[in-house]
């Protein structure tokens, strides 16, 4: 067993203090013997260490030793009273053995301990335990011995175990603590990393503190206690003296220790921010070291915007993950410039200053470093509308350009024109997608030109990469601008090409449609111009609307002769065989000749008729008539209704009524009254020639 630390206490045989005093206030021990073989060595050991826990004030009032030897042999009792010599103090007085009610009673007079008592140096009597208390008050005994002490030796052990505990550890701690203090008051702050295992004392300070708190605690609610219940009668416990000797030394060391913890604590504070500037320091120069190395070699790589959609978008996506690679750099100035901010709230004055350049020089690289990132992102996000808007203007011009290839064989007019408007259209789309080629280009020249430059101790003459990339935009734009113009003169001529097959098609239209009108005036002429007119003004009248008539059919076969012209001209210009031209003229002509032939016929009747009229209207009038005036009256209107029966015949030969048999017979009706007329006028003149 360790003897320097606390002895075996719960030992059956190990002795204890009761916790009481005898008469003379000094204290008692009890020593508790078994029937078990008792160790010397433990029970010498653990009587010293009791011994060492009074005060020298205490030890002073002497003390009483209780020997229980009611389940030992007489042997033992006997050695351990012979063993006291050289363990009791002086101030030992007395030794009372408690003996068995009548096991002992022979044996005992072969040694009488009062006898003794020169030998020994201290008085032993031999007592049974209901008489212990006649040298000392049952208030002060346990009940073992017939006392009414209420003492728990358990608890009093482990309590003098954490105070123990307690005492070594706190002031092993000091010692540590102070060690560690005082060493770094005496030197300049170490900023070696190895400097800080140094720091870490063999015990936690806090669970120090807490167990001196409490014990402390309990060592005061004890003493309340005793104190409370030291006023009232038999049976109350007081505390022992050395519980009221721990406090002050509980409290002494728990002073000590805050103060020297809160030295500690104060120089870990300061480290440990050393210790993070030195790592933020590091962090910084670690951000920066790469932003300003890699990073930007990888961005100075790539400068090329590509030759097509393609090729940009795969400069697209090595940007990003270039960019990937930032981000993660850039995560970590967030962090970094959160934890400068948070030690600028509470640093010195000189930390202050440091942390402020860091987080300076750690935004400056940043920043221009996103700066050069945004730039590129720019630059491939135009140079992706350009080449997009190239390959588009490309695909446009190529089909422009086919359809100008193709041939035109249209089967109309409103062909051609769709034809004509799909062309336009195409041509239009042409020019807004140059247009907008033109202002991609423009910004991506822009873009490529102004790049933010890079530090001055490494800015170099612009790169070969960006003059070709210059070149192939400015290229791009002159070819596609070449290709629209040339679209634009073979669109200039197909344009005219086809407004002369528009005109073309109207012209063969309008001709065929003076074919039909000249149709419809010869159809109205036979088919409804058959009157001859009840007199000579009617018949005039008839006669000039006659005339006016036969003009206007004049007029819509010298406009269908001039269209078919044109038409001729048309198919010259083009260089096409005429279309119908050929058998819309034959066809005009017919009708013109038929028309001429009948408008003669018509006019040559109605000429008749008005000298018909005129001759009868004149014999009608007149008092005198000669009878060769009637006989030339009947013969036109005979001649007249000759030729009313009479059909039109055609140069081809066929023959063409005017009217209906109806409408005929109507007009000669007219004619055949005025011959009666005549007729009745020489009858007048016949009988008044006879009566004269």
């Amino acid at each position: 067993k360790d003897c320097n630390l606390i002895p075996p206490l719960s030992h059956p045989s190990a002795c204890h203090s009761l916790g009481g005093k005898d008469r003379r206030s000094g204290l008692i021990l009890n020593i508790p013997l078994s029937s078990d073989q008792t160790s010397m060595e433990e029970l010498s050991a653990t009587l010293d260490y009791l011994l060492s826990i009074p005060s020298e004030k205490c030890k002073a009032r002497g003390f009483t030793v209780i020997v229980d030897g009611r389940k030992s042999q007489w042997n033992t009792v006997k050695t351990v009273v012979l063993m006291l010599q050289n363990v009791i103090p002086p101030e030992v007085s007395l030794v009372c053995v408690v003996k068995p009610d009548e096991f002992w009673d022979k044996k005992v007079t072969h040694f009488c301990f009062w006898k003794e008592k020169d030998r020994l140096g201290f008085e032993v009597i031999l007592v049974s335990a209901n008489k212990l208390t006649r040298y000392i008050e049952p208030c002060q005994l346990t009940d073992d011995f017939g006392g009414s002490l209420d003492y728990d030796h358990s608890d009093w052990l482990n309590k003098r175990l954490v105070f123990e505990k307690f005492t070594k550890e706190s002031t092993s701690l000091l010692d540590e603590l102070s060690i560690i203090n005082d060493a770094d008051k005496s030197s300049s702050m170490d900023k070696d990393k190895s400097a800080d295992c140094a720091l870490l004392p063999s015990f936690d300070p806090e669970t120090v503190l807490q167990t001196g708190h409490e014990l402390l605690s309990e060592l005061q609610q004890r003493r309340f206690n005793g104190s409370e219940g030291g006023g009232g009668g038999q049976g109350a416990w007081c505390p022992m003296e050395e519980e009221l000797l721990a406090q002050p030394q509980v409290m002494k060391l728990l002073d000590s220790l805050r103060e020297q913890y809160t030295r500690y604590q104060e120089l870990c504070r300061q480290r440990n921010k050393r210790t993070q500037l030195d790592e933020i320091h590091a962090k910084v120069m670690q951000v920066v070291t790469w932003l300003q190395g890699p990073g930007s070699e990888l961005l100075k790589t790539q400068q090329t915007i590509g030759d097509s959609i393609r090729s940009a978008q795969a400069l697209q996506q090595r940007h990003e993950e270039i960019e990937s690679q930032h981000s993660e750099w850039f995560a970590v100035y967030v962090e970094l410039n959160q934890q400068i901010a948070a030690l600028l709230s509470t640093g010195e004055e000189e930390e202050v200053a440091e942390l402020k350049a860091l987080q300076q020089q750690l935004s400056d690289v940043c920043y221009r470093q996103a700066a050069q990132l945004e730039s590129r992102q720019n630059v491939l996000q135009a140079a992706q509308g350009f080449h997009s808007t190239t390959q588009e203007l490309s695909q446009q011009l190529d089909g422009l350009l086919g359809m100008l290839c193709a041939d035109v064989a249209p089967a109309d007019g409103a062909a051609i024109q769709q034809n004509l408007k799909l062309l336009e259209e195409k041509l239009q789309t042409v020019e807004a997608g140059l247009t907008s080629l033109r202002q991609k280009g423009a910004l991506l020249l822009e873009q490529t030109c102004s790049q933010p430059s890079w530090p001055l101790e490494e800015t170099e003459s612009p790169t070969t990469e960006q003059q070709d990339s210059v070149q192939h935009i400015q290229s791009v734009m002159e070819d596609m601008q070449l290709r629209k113009q040339r679209c634009e003169d073979m669109v200039d001529v197909r344009r005219l090409k086809m407004l002369q097959m528009v005109q073309l098609f109207k012209c063969e239209e309008d001709a065929l449609q003076a074919v039909e009108w000249l149709s419809e005036l010869l159809d109205a002429l036979l088919k409804t111009h058959v009157r001859l007119g009840d007199d000579s003004q009617e018949t005039r009248t008839m006669l000039d609307k006659h005339r006016k008539f036969v003009d206007v059919a004049q007029s819509t076969y010298d406009y269908g002769r001039q269209l078919l012209q044109a038409t001729v001209v048309l198919c010259q210009s083009l260089r096409c065989t005429t279309r119908s031209s050929g058998d819309t003229l034959p066809r005009l002509n017919r009708v013109w000749k038929q028309f001429s032939v009948s408008a003669e016929e018509r006019q040559q009747r109605l000429e008749l008729a008005l000298n018909f009229h005129t001759a009868a209207e004149r014999v009608l009038q007149q008092e005198r008539v000669e009878a060769e005036s009637l006989d030339e009256v009947d013969s036109l209107g005979k001649t007249l209704l000759d030729r009313l029966t009479m059909p039109v015949i055609f140069p081809d030969g066929s023959e063409q009524f005017f009217g209906s048999p109806t409408d005929t017979a109507a007009a000669a009706e007219g004619v055949r009254e005025r011959l009666l007329l005549v007729e009745e006028r020489r009858l007048q003149l016949q009988e008044k020639l006879a009566s004269e």
